[in-house]
């Protein structure tokens, strides 16, 4: 089947488009410090900033986790976020399961995608005494 040149000419800016909008997609460096607790069901909440083309914003983070969540923890993490093109796609709602134990201090790492389709690559210290086995979600928002 041979297409003319003006549909040829048609998929070649639709694929073009479509192309743009992807590399249009760029990236920022994230920070959160997260404080989590439960007992069965548990809480987090935290503070972070992000940087995205050289301007700095806050961001604010809270979340529910259910499951076996015993203990308290702080964790600082840092990293990226990816695949945003400007800074409110970072807000959202990050959902994940994860497993753990900190007796003391640990390490934590971190992929998440929200419904914006941005992805946050993070890891750092974890501080405290914490056993969990829960599924989480994780509320990111940009302070304005």
């Amino acid at each position: 089947m041979r297409l003319s040149s003006a549909a040829r000419a048609v998929l070649f800016v639709l694929a073009l488009l479509a192309g743009s909008s992807a590399a249009r997609a760029d990236e920022g460096a994230v920070t959160l410090i997260i404080f989590k607790a439960g007992w069965f069901f548990g809480g987090s909440a935290g503070t972070g900033v992000m940087t995205f083309h050289g301007k700095t914003y806050g961001l604010s983070a809270g979340g529910i986790d259910y499951g076996l969540v015993f203990g308290g923890s702080q964790t600082t993490l840092n990293g990226r976020v990816r695949n945003i093109r400007r800074a409110e796609d970072i807000a959202g709602v990050y959902a994940a399961a994860g497993a753990g134990v900190a007796l003391g201090a640990g390490v934590r790492g971190i992929l998440l995608t929200n419904q914006n389709g941005a992805i946050l690559e993070l890891s750092g210290k974890q501080v405290g005494l914490i056993a969990n086995l829960d599924l989480s979600g994780l509320a990111i928002t940009l302070k304005q």
